[in-house]
């Protein structure tokens, strides 16, 4: 499944922004690749390349970094903790996954851990620019060649059968006032059941709930 922002979109925020990009990725050769293909877009800067995790780390800390395109086997490293650990440090730092993997286990634990997106490192260049372009305008991507199961199967399962209702709501654009009177819930109890989504989705906004809805229930 890939999640797509209209293109007038993307190219609003390639030319809004410059966006300050940290290469993670243990193989040199990888790295001089992507850098090679990424420098030829004026609103991408490269802020750095790291091989480790403490490399990565280490530049985030001196560096102006907004985006990582991060690897998700890093030698004795690991991509997806190290995802989290920026999430929790570097907060403002929004991370894409590159990854050779197309199981549902990693795709998930990737996106809970706080990655933003996930491209297969098999994918088409244009790929990573159109996840580059969909996370800075707020979204969240998926490799072309991830299915919808593999990338929402095991992360609604953790929601419960009414919560997984109200998700559905959400999804055909219903207020909180609609879902309560749908199913015969308080106003408050829907805004609870909206927070405990979130939380287990590992989704922040409202506007991030809405686009998982309309991407992964089928109403």
């Amino acid at each position: 499944m890939t999640e797509h922002i209209p293109v007038q979109s993307a190219q609003q925020t390639r030319h809004a922004q410059q966006v300050h990009l940290l290469l993670v990725d243990d193989h040199p050769l990888v790295r001089d690749g992507l850098r090679a293909r990424l420098e030829t877009i004026a609103s991408i800067k490269i802020a750095g390349e790291a091989g480790t995790a403490e490399e990565a780390l280490a530049i985030a800390a001196s560096k102006p970094v907004d985006l990582i395109l991060m690897d998700i086997n890093l030698g004795t490293d690991n991509g997806i903790s190290l995802t989290a650990r920026f999430k929790t440090e570097y907060p403002h730092i929004a991370v894409i996954m590159l990854s050779m993997h197309e199981k549902t286990e990693y795709v998930n634990q990737s996106m809970q851990a706080g990655a933003r997106a996930y491209v297969l490192k098999d994918a088409p260049a244009v790929e990573i620019i159109e996840a580059i372009d969909t996370v800075i305008a707020g979204g969240t991507y998926f490799s072309s060649g991830l299915t919808r199961q593999s990338t929402s199967s095991d992360t609604s399962q953790a929601l419960t059968q009414r919560e997984k209702s109200i998700l559905k709501c959400i999804a055909t654009g219903k207020s909180n006032k609609h879902i309560a009177r749908e199913l015969g819930l308080s106003v408050r109890t829907v805004e609870t059941h909206r927070l405990n989504i979130k939380r287990k989705l590992n989704i922040e906004g409202q506007a991030d709930l809405i686009r998982y809805a309309l991407n992964n229930v089928i109403v």
